[in-house]
């Protein structure tokens, strides 16, 4: 963990029990390729493995859009994730992510949000430990606890689940592991 980690903000990462991001400008650089039939995005590698590592720690894992796409509906499958809800104009992402709260029994104070742009500023304002990525809009990174030095696309996901799982003492199980 950077030493620039402070001890409140490992408190709040200590917490976490559901990881929750955007999609479009977190797990991808905010670009869409659209031509013909398709929809194409580029997702990170090491984003991906850091997706499966949190779900084998035991996080829940879930992606809030508020653009559908089928490209994020089978990047999310070949995943496994917990959660997609890829809403449109339908509900807010506070709304849609207080409905999974419910669900789950969890509360705000347990769950990290990672964002990149205005429409994050609801789930950004609340979670208890709230991430922009580095290549965020102003008004993210205001509202977030903690800012990412990986861009949206380029490992910003993965910085946020290393912080996390450190924190929690769990990540050195995962080295040793896939060191033997």
């Amino acid at each position: 963990m950077p030493a620039k980690i402070s001890a409140a903000l490992r408190q709040r990462a200590k917490r976490i029990k559901l990881f929750l991001c955007d999609v479009d400008g977190v797990l991808t650089d905010g670009s869409i390729f659209i031509g013909g039939e398709r929809e194409f995005k580029r997702f990170n590698i090491r984003d991906g493995l850091g997706i499966v590592v949190a779900r084998r720690a035991g996080l829940k894992v879930g992606w809030v859009s508020a653009r559908p796409s089928l490209a994020t509906k089978m990047r999310a499958e070949e995943l496994k994730i917990d959660f997609l809800v890829q809403q449109g104009d339908n509900i807010s992402k506070t709304a849609a992510i207080e409905q999974l709260l419910a669900h789950e029994k969890l509360n705000w104070s347990e769950l990290c949000f990672v964002g990149d742009d205005i429409i994050d500023l609801g789930p950004l304002t609340r979670a208890g430990f709230s991430v922009a990525v580095g290549d965020a809009v102003p008004e993210a990174k205001a509202a977030a606890h903690f800012t990412t030095q990986a861009a949206g696309g380029r490992g910003a996901v993965r910085e946020t689940i290393e912080l996390i799982l450190k924190a929690q003492g769990r990540w050195q199980t995962f080295v040793k592991h896939y060191a033997a």
